[in-house]
């Protein structure tokens, strides 16, 4: 996004860009929060737009920022003021605005707060520096938390773990799933379509208002997102059950199968979004609120899928405020989490039955160890392999045991990191 004259000075998109951005960096879950509240939703929807964009920006290249900031810093000045520096820089070096307007736009937004206007001075020298030396913004070791990238490194080395980090500085097409093959869709969306039935889009702005939307014909879901709900199989008239179903994408491509499905999800206020969806796709699906690891019900389902709860790392590049959010301590919480939910879920797999797990991580504690735990706990599961190129899945991402590691460079434009693993149960 390039920015014009007409909204560089606009002090109420900045201010919410200052929310948003604290909010952020402070809590998982913060930006979302942050973006839902009313004086956000209050905004004109162009204030609305850049806010949000511009926060985006900071966050996608915070690596980079920050250290060019530290570099210039005798020391760390009140947050308020650094995330003011953050987003000029942002502005500046990754959206394209005039270096002078930038910095102007930035000094008038420290002036326009009591508790910031006394480091005017600091935020105009240190953003003049920056335009005399740009950061590298480019920089893939930079790009993630350092503690983040060692990770990375050591799960899937160095070549690797640049590659991944590499993506975090891009901004993301809009990917949709389709409740049936239409040919007519690709050229009314100016999309391209995606092995697996997947459409990919560069269009902008409000989805509510493109071709289709209101006929319930697709949904935006990411590629790599909707590779497991396709590697279950679901048939026609077979029973699925899909737990932790909210926001919803794989209960709709469940249910588009023509399967019997039941969606089940411990957030009721998650939920009504699902059935928005249901209702405008004219989908169907049992819904019922309730804690998957504990949920009593005596049924068996032919089909049953488990997106875990998880550390959500490998979707940065529609949320890269998660890779700031994240503490090296949650995988360690997220994977104990992880066991019990599949174990909960095995229990619910009828005999010959098929149980996909699946998490938005690139953490092997919450993937590959998950799979190597569940299968010496239940012996009455087998790995079922995936097949090369099965589900949309790039071939780069099949594992040697058959499971799906989807790094997100494996795809022509990015797509989410994801794990995902077929299991079948013994018949008995």
């Amino acid at each position: 996004m390039t920015e014009t004259s007409d909204d560089i000075r606009g002090l109420p998109a900045r201010r919410a860009a200052l929310d948003l951005l604290t909010a952020a960096l402070a809590r998982r879950s913060g930006l979302d929060e942050a973006a839902g509240a009313n004086a956000f939703r209050g905004l004109e929807p162009r204030d609305r737009a850049f806010a949000r964009a511009l926060t985006l920006a900071a966050l996608r290249h915070l690596g980079p920022i920050d250290r060019a900031l530290e570099a210039r810093l005798a020391k760390p000045p009140p947050e308020a003021v650094k995330n003011i520096l953050r987003l000029g820089a942002a502005q500046a070096f990754a959206m394209g605005a005039p270096a002078y307007a930038a910095v102007a736009a930035s000094v008038d937004l420290a002036a326009a707060s009591a508790a910031t206007r006394p480091f005017k001075g600091l935020v105009n020298a240190v953003l003049r520096k920056l335009t005399r030396e740009p950061p590298n913004l480019a920089d893939p070791e930079a790009l993630a938390p350092s503690w983040l990238f060692a990770r990375w490194r050591a799960a899937y080395g160095e070549d690797t773990a640049r590659a991944i980090a590499a993506v975090i500085a891009t901004e993301p097409a809009t990917d949709l799933s389709l409740k049936a093959a239409d040919p007519t869709l690709a050229g009314a969306l100016e999309a391209e379509s995606l092995a697996g039935g997947s459409l990919r889009t560069a269009k902008r702005g409000d989805v509510s208002a493109w071709p289709g939307f209101d006929d319930g014909t697709w949904w935006v879901q990411d590629a790599n997102a909707a590779v497991p709900a396709r590697l279950l199989d679901a048939q026609p008239g077979q029973t699925a059950l899909d737990l932790c179903a909210a926001p919803g994408g794989k209960t709709l491509q469940l249910a588009a199968t023509g399967a019997s499905v039941t969606a089940l999800d411990r957030s009721a206020a998650r939920l009504e979004r699902l059935k928005e969806n249901l209702e405008r796709t004219g989908l169907a699906a049992e819904i019922i609120t309730a804690d998957a690891a504990t949920w009593e019900d005596p049924r068996r389902f032919e089909a049953v899928l488990l997106d875990a709860p998880c550390s959500a790392t490998g979707t940065f590049r529609r949320n890269p405020d998660v890779l700031w959010a994240a503490k090296p301590g949650d995988i360690a919480a997220l994977a104990g989490v992880q066991a019990r939910m599949l174990d909960a879920a095995a229990a619910k797999v009828a005999p010959g039955g098929r149980l996909v797990y699946c998490v938005c991580s690139l953490e092997p504690e919450e993937g590959e160890a998950q799979t190597t735990g569940f299968l010496a706990r239940h012996p009455e599961f087998r790995i079922e392999p995936a097949l090369p190129g099965e589900a949309g899945a790039p071939e780069a991402s099949l594992t040697p045991d058959g499971a799906l590691r989807l790094l997100p460079q494996h795809r022509a434009g990015g797509g989410d990191g994801f794990y995902a693993v077929r299991f079948r149960r013994t018949p008995q």
